[in-house]
């Protein structure tokens, strides 16, 4: 297995991006060469210099020291909300695909309930009655996205508990918890390593694109969908202020989502 992962260059490269913008969000006050909140606007639309080395925004603020704050605002809410997705649906997709009967069909209409509505209606409606905040949008995003986990996870669990191998652990004596704890999440554990790696990518999309709506965080927050939404009326003036909180955005989901396919690959490779 680490033979397979040290051969296959797509997932180091995935891998490499990860880790890099995972050290700039924890290092970020000892990376960032200023402060990312300090409005200076006698210094606004600065050249890269010595002292703000990608230049400085319509207030005067350090654009490097911003994009890199952003790394930290973007993970913080990405993986605590991708965290409690997977313990959520992976709990309630195991329990409906296992049980089945009347269980699944309420589990099954609730997610089709919730599915009628697009995320963004829920968190917008969310948002609307909690606030703004991180606390807050993780929340939004947990309640508009599970339904969409839950009914992948329960697609898993159901291929997996038709295999004969199931049948003969019921057979054999186990109970379900035994059938599921170490037979059935062992096998389908690439399965949503895998799911959820995407998973993350899709949620800085999110947490950007809201944030480029103006929901979900303040204005003076130094995230980069909130510097994209601030800037597009300088994509003339200055382009790069879009540019860069772009590539950003872009590299990050990039990283997440070349690592979880390349993951895949790894983990369950093509039968000949």
């Amino acid at each position: 297995m680490f033979r397979k992962i040290l051969a296959n260059k797509q997932l180091l490269f995935g891998l490499s991006l990860i880790i890099i913008f995972i050290i700039i969000a924890i290092f970020a006050p000892l990376i960032a060469p200023n402060s990312p909140y300090e409005v200076d606007i006698s210094q606004k639309f600065l050249t890269p210099s010595h002292n703000f080395p990608l230049g400085t925004d319509q207030l005067g603020r350090c654009v490097l020291s911003r994009l890199i704050y952003g790394a930290r605002y973007s993970l913080s809410i990405a993986f605590p909300s991708i965290f409690i997705l997977a313990l959520i649906s992976t709990i309630v997709g195991t329990i409906s695909a296992w049980f089945e009967g009347f269980l699944d069909k309420l589990i099954l209409l609730l997610c089709d309930v919730f599915m009628a509505f697009p995320p963004i209606v829920i968190v917008l409606s969310l948002l609307g009655i909690l606030g703004q905040g991180s606390i807050n949008l993780i929340i939004s995003i947990v309640l508009s996205m599970w339904i969409w986990f839950v009914k992948v996870i329960r697609s898993y669990v159901l291929i997996e508990k038709r295999k004969n191998y199931i049948i003969a652990a019921k057979i054999s004596g186990c109970n379900s918890i035994e059938i599921i704890v170490k037979h059935i999440f062992p096998n389908i554990a690439p399965l949503i390593v895998v799911y959820f790696s995407t998973g993350i990518a899709a949620i800085i999309l999110m947490i950007s694109g809201y944030s480029f709506l103006g929901v979900g965080l303040s204005e003076n927050i130094p995230e980069w969908g909130i510097m994209l939404s601030n800037s597009k009326q300088y994509l003339y003036s200055n382009p790069t202020l879009i540019i860069y909180p772009g590539l950003c955005i872009l590299l990050t989901s990039a990283g997440f989502n070349i690592f979880g396919e390349s993951l895949r690959d790894v983990l369950s490779p093509k039968e000949d």
